[in-house]
């Protein structure tokens, strides 16, 4: 339930936008990893979830560029 809201507000945006949450996204698995690599990281399922998000992410700017 909570993965389809955000997907429907991925698809609200416009293609910029969304490069711009893609940027935020891959920066904060950086994060993440880092954290994770220094054992500062308490919620390790945190790098996955944000790793599918990048995934979807990806997923509706190429659906948005197929359309165009």
């Amino acid at each position: 339930m909570k993965a389809n809201k955000y997907i429907e507000e991925l698809r609200s945006k416009s293609v910029q936008e969304l490069k711009e949450e893609l940027v935020s996204a891959k920066k904060e698995l950086f994060n993440l990893r880092f954290q994770n690599a220094t054992s500062q990281l308490n919620n390790t399922s945190r790098i996955a979830e944000v790793r599918r998000n990048i995934a979807r992410i990806q997923t509706i700017i190429t659906e948005n560029s197929k359309m165009a």
